[in-house]
């Protein structure tokens, strides 16, 4: 394969997608790859940046330019400057676990070229997989000196302030990289998280609703998604995220769960329990469903059911305290 050409909207996956995809192939990963799209927003730009594509175009376009297009990627392809071969040469470093080396490469990279924000972002990523968070995030900072849209770096330095406990910090780098480039669901998870760790729910619950709608097409992740929320709290999402995916895949039975619990978080009690008695008849077993079920019970006063199923999750688990103190207020 000498040239990839691919369109950002697909079925299954997004050009950028399969763009990783081929990036993270050692055979494939240094093929000239232009990407075609008919959103010319900085969304779209930012994301296909983050894959280190090759160049793109905006549909409409004549002939004679994606002719143009493809000649000049194959002509770069063909004589690679000093700069990429670096950036190749740390790569392939790494990949052998010598980190020292592919940083000087990158430090070469960088000197050759010091209007290029990849290589400090390199530099950076690298540092930062030493745990060298002091040089790390000053290597980020240059890189987003250099260019104010390097999501990647933003991201970088959110990480970094996380571990140093600035939580401030790591909220407003998140936050950047997001405004940026928001089609991204692992920022989007980490943002999320840091925003309930500063009980910030409302701002949370927007960002994993804009990870949902992004990743609409990706039930996988969808069910991902549904369960962080699951987790932390966030019922309104977790029941109209579950009912989605449920609406398109019956046979999710871990999505049941989390949609009678939030049912039943809610006071939604009787759409609740009949939502966890399916779960827990389509899931493997599992003491955590059943001591949803017997807390809604006991909630609704129907200390026989409460008791049934309290008692099933202690067979399984006999010193789970949850499950023996419900199972003792319904004596």
């Amino acid at each position: 394969i000498d040239f990839i050409i691919s369109d950002y909207n697909m079925p299954y996956l997004t050009g950028t997608e399969l763009l990783h995809r081929i990036r993270l192939d050692r055979k494939l990963r240094d093929i000239p790859f232009l990407m075609i799209t008919a959103e010319a927003n900085m969304e779209v730009v930012a994301e296909a940046a983050e894959v280190d594509v090759d160049a793109y175009m905006t549909k409409p376009f004549v002939t004679a330019a994606l002719e143009q297009k493809i000649t000049e990627l194959l002509d770069q392809a063909a004589h690679p400057g000093q700069v990429t071969l670096l950036l190749r040469r740390a790569q392939e470093l790494e990949e052998e676990g010598k980190l020292d080396e592919a940083l000087a490469a990158v430090a070469k990279a960088g000197a050759s070229s010091p209007t290029l924000s990849r290589p400090f972002r390199e530099m950076g990523r690298l540092l930062l997989k030493k745990n060298d968070l002091p040089n790390s995030l000053a290597a980020f900072q240059k890189a987003t000196e250099l260019n104010r849209l390097d999501v990647t770096s933003y991201h970088g330095m959110g990480q970094i302030f996380f571990q140093m406990g600035r939580i401030d910090k790591a909220i407003d780098n998140y936050s950047r990289a997001m405004t940026i480039s928001p089609r991204h669901a692992e920022r989007a998870l980490d943002f999320a998280r840091l925003l309930l760790q500063q009980d910030k729910a409302t701002e949370a619950s927007r960002v994993m609703r804009l990870a949902f709608k992004i990743n609409s097409n990706d039930p996988d992740m969808k069910e991902r998604l549904t369960r962080f929320c699951a987790d932390h709290g966030l019922h309104d999402l977790t029941i109209k995220a579950s009912r989605e995916i449920l609406k398109q895949d019956p046979g999710r039975a871990k999505v049941l769960g989390y949609l009678g619990i939030a049912l039943c978080k809610k006071g939604l009690f009787n759409e609740g329990v009949l939502t966890l008695e399916k779960a827990a008849a389509e899931n493997e077993p599992d003491p955590e469903l059943w001591i949803a079920l017997a807390q809604a019970y006991l909630a609704m006063r129907m200390t026989g059911r409460a008791e049934k199923w309290a008692a099933r999750a202690i067979r399984m688990a006999p010193d789970n305290e949850k499950a023996r103190a419900i199972y003792d207020a319904c004596l």
